[in-house]
């Protein structure tokens, strides 16, 4: 009988060689258990479960990994997403990860830090595409910037253009002003807003 030592080494061998042709992709945990049957094979972490997927490293208490060749990577219980590469920190409390397309769909209390833009993100549901650097929030969503709060319950965030478009209920506070309409477009870079039906606002004069 091959010890669990030896398991983890097989294992680590057959999802390298999986993915040798792609990118970097390892994993650690405390324990794990394996299915490896044909069409089914199925990869359970558990205890500072960490897989490390290009420069992308996600941390869980448990994380599985499955689809084919371990495509997807379900993660839940403190799940972390850090890329410095990307300037990027994601925490919530679960997480799938589409390894094939770079998709990351987390659930639950989510913080998104995008330290390139300098921008906070915070919502209930969050998916982002490494591709297309298009962040999607929703439900109770924040997002946080030195001289502005914005709220909303569904937002579109452009990484790349830096532009952030919110709707359901959008209110935008900025430098003691404070607008609403029913959807608001900022430029993050020109800090331009663009408001569009049922257009209310208060400026605040300081003298």
């Amino acid at each position: 009988m091959m010890s669990k030592k030896t398991v983890f080494f097989i294992i680590v061998l057959i999802v390298s060689a999986t993915y040798c042709m792609a990118d970097t992709f390892r994993f650690s945990a405390d324990s794990f258990s394996s299915i490896m049957s044909r069409g089914r094979e199925v990869t359970v972490l558990s205890g500072n479960a960490r897989i490390v997927s290009g420069s992308t490293i996600i941390y869980a208490s448990r994380i599985e990994l499955f689809g084919n060749n371990y495509r997807f990577a379900e993660c839940t219980g403190n799940v972390r997403v850090i890329d410095h590469q990307k300037g990027l920190h994601m925490t919530a409390d679960r997480l799938v990860f589409d390894r094939i397309e770079n998709i990351f769909r987390l659930e639950g209390s989510v913080v998104m830090e995008d330290f390139r833009n300098e921008v906070i993100v915070r919502g209930n549901f969050l998916e982002y595409s490494d591709q297309t650097e298009y962040v999607t929030i929703q439900v109770g969503v924040r997002i946080l910037r030195e001289d502005m709060i914005c709220r909303s319950e569904f937002a579109l965030f452009n990484r790349r253009t830096n532009i952030l478009q919110l709707s359901g209920l959008p209110f935008v506070y900025r430098r003691g002003d404070e607008f609403r309409a029913l959807r608001i477009t900022i430029n993050l870079d020109t800090d331009e807003i663009t408001l569009e039906g049922q257009v209310s606002g208060l400026i605040h004069n300081e003298n």
